[in-house]
């Protein structure tokens, strides 16, 4: 939405949940992945964003093969997936966690202070996240995961490891985003965590 992108495909599945989504006026929307384009001065960008994964594992796989079919097509040459890293516990200030599909791409991304595995070894990426970076190899294209450190709390946004996550990426991608809305997010949601844990306390 601050990019200003346009919208010029869409990714349905027999793999995605058996349902539709109401909008606030009653109409239906079928679930979907949307594929979203800008031209930029530093690289042409394509976002690719979802309402939801697949349900089982082999639609996993025959989804991120169709999208990477797609992208190879337009000349895609680099993916950067992200996601979430679940600690279980609080996190006061968020780190980066990622991974790479090629180890040349160490160098490449180890200037924007993502963490590695150096201080933090990662087990597994489960999900989309995870099988672009691996199947991007297939397809010749480069491919970096960025993950927010998060407590991990199930059907809960984490806007303050949304927020770091996007500050690294702008500056991989040398965009300029207005990060103003999700700031004021991310007051809120830490007001609203706040009242909780006093409400608990009582």
């Amino acid at each position: 939405t601050e990019l200003k992108m346009k919208k010029f495909a869409e990714l349905y599945s027999p793999h995605f949940l058996p349902l539709v989504i109401l909008q606030n006026d009653a109409v239906a929307s079928m679930l979907k992945c949307e594929f979203y384009y800008k031209k930029s001065k530093s690289r042409d960008l394509i976002i690719l964003t979802g309402d939801t994964q697949s349900i089982n594992p082999e639609g996993h796989y025959e989804i991120c093969d169709k999208i990477l079919d797609f992208c190879e097509k337009l000349g895609v040459k680099e993916i950067i997936t992200l996601g979430g890293f679940a600690e279980g516990k609080e996190v006061v200030e968020p780190r980066i966690i990622g991974a790479v599909n090629d180890r040349k791409l160490l160098k490449k991304f180890g200037s924007y202070g993502i963490d590695f595995g150096k201080e933090h070894p990662i087990g597994t990426i489960v999900g989309a996240s995870g099988l672009l970076l691996g199947l991007g190899r297939a397809h010749d294209m480069d491919a970096v995961c960025l993950m927010g450190e998060t407590f991990g709390l199930p059907l809960i946004t984490d806007p303050k490891a949304a927020d770091r996550v996007l500050h690294v990426l702008v500056k991989v991608l040398g965009v300029k985003v207005d990060m103003s809305k999700l700031e004021n997010t991310i007051t809120e949601m830490e007001e609203r965590i706040e009242k909780t844990h006093k409400i608990h306390k009582k």
